[in-house]
């Protein structure tokens, strides 16, 4: 599984990507997190506002840091 964090490093995008690695590590789930911080690359996927949040590369939220439940949500989703 791979999830990327898109953001050019506002606080909301920090906050996504601390949220995104712990919930990674506390319910040990295998996936590779990166952080995509290049405006180049992050035009790619068709956002308008960061943070966003892509698994499998696809996009499943941008704009603002979802609730914990729901990103887990998503990542099982894409299981």
């Amino acid at each position: 599984m791979n999830i990327k964090i898109l953001g050019t490093g506002c606080s909301k995008c920090i906050t996504l990507e601390k949220k995104v690695r712990d919930l990674v590590t506390q319910h040990n789930i295998e996936a590779e997190v990166q952080k995509v911080s290049e405006l180049q690359n992050i035009m790619k996927y068709g956002i308008m506002m960061t943070p966003g949040l892509v698994i499998n590369e696809r996009v499943v939220s941008y704009g603002s840091v979802p609730k914990d439940n729901q990103i887990l949500q998503w990542i099982k989703e894409a299981m």
